[in-house]
């Protein structure tokens, strides 16, 4: 299969993508996915193959699709077409996602079950002050006519949409920005959750702090590298490295 060195670097990341939420522990089984556009196109992705574990996904086992969920190069894999009702809406309606990564994480369930939802209530938690949005339970997302709720719901500009008692969804211009999002918010909920476990008040964070702190995490400037516009770029570095053996920690002259 020969493809553009563009639609590659896709590839790449976002296989790498799904094998870093494997070593997290943020996959479900076969269920959930992470889409990535096509570079160059409105209406062509990239998933997994419906029924492969994340962290045997590769660069050239992705599966490229259109809105509709149906494969567009012969391919030796299938992918799940109802799946896909969440992330084709998003890509459908939002142009700037490059990527959409969802998950039911535990600790993002528990959360999407609670009431209140996420609170401000820890530094991770605070880099998603006034920046979360909710989507009401519909049942399981097969029902292409939600579709248009959901995109309602998410409005034009968020990259955080919390599934009320069903999980995390997260956007992103670039697959690191979106994988790198949904783990901040993961341990978000884990660390709320803790807190909340103990029966204690939560202590407050005046609301100015908070919107301080989100504004920090979105200028990103102790983040970036030189000459690369993408503010995730030095953490996702560091998180390919994870799925590489470890360096020897001898002294090397």
């Amino acid at each position: 299969m020969s493809v553009s060195a563009a639609e590659q670097k896709v590839r790449e990341d976002l296989a790498a993508a799904y094998r870093l939420v494997a070593h997290f522990g943020m996959d479900d089984s076969i269920y959930t996915h992470i889409s990535a556009r096509v570079p160059g196109t409105q209406d062509q992705f990239l998933i997994n193959p419906y029924g492969m574990l994340f962290r045997d996904i590769t660069a050239s086992s992705l599966v490229k699709i259109d809105l509709e969920g149906r494969i567009l190069e012969p391919t030796d894999h299938d992918v799940n077409p109802a799946g896909f009702t969440i992330h084709s809406a998003v890509h459908a309606a939002r142009h700037d996602a490059t990527c959409v990564l969802h998950t039911h994480t535990v600790p993002g369930v528990a959360v999407s079950s609670l009431a209140c939802g996420l609170q401000p209530c820890n530094q991770w938690s605070l880099q998603f002050h006034d920046r979360v949005v909710y989507h009401a339970f519909e049942g399981i997302a097969l029902n292409h006519a939600e579709r248009e709720r959901l995109v309602a719901d998410l409005g034009p500009t968020a990259q955080v949409l919390i599934l009320r008692n069903h999980g995390l969804v997260t956007l992103g211009h670039s697959v690191a920005e979106a994988f790198i999002l949904m783990h901040n918010l993961d341990r978000a909920c884990k660390v709320q959750l803790a807190i909340q476990a103990t029966g204690q008040p939560i202590h407050p964070v005046a609301p100015e702090v908070a919107e301080l702190t989100a504004r920090q995490y979105e200028g990103g400037d102790s983040n970036r590298v030189a000459g690369n516009p993408d503010l995730y770029a030095r953490e996702w570095r560091a998180m390919l490295q994870r799925l590489q053996p470890a360096a020897p920690s001898h002294w090397r002259d």
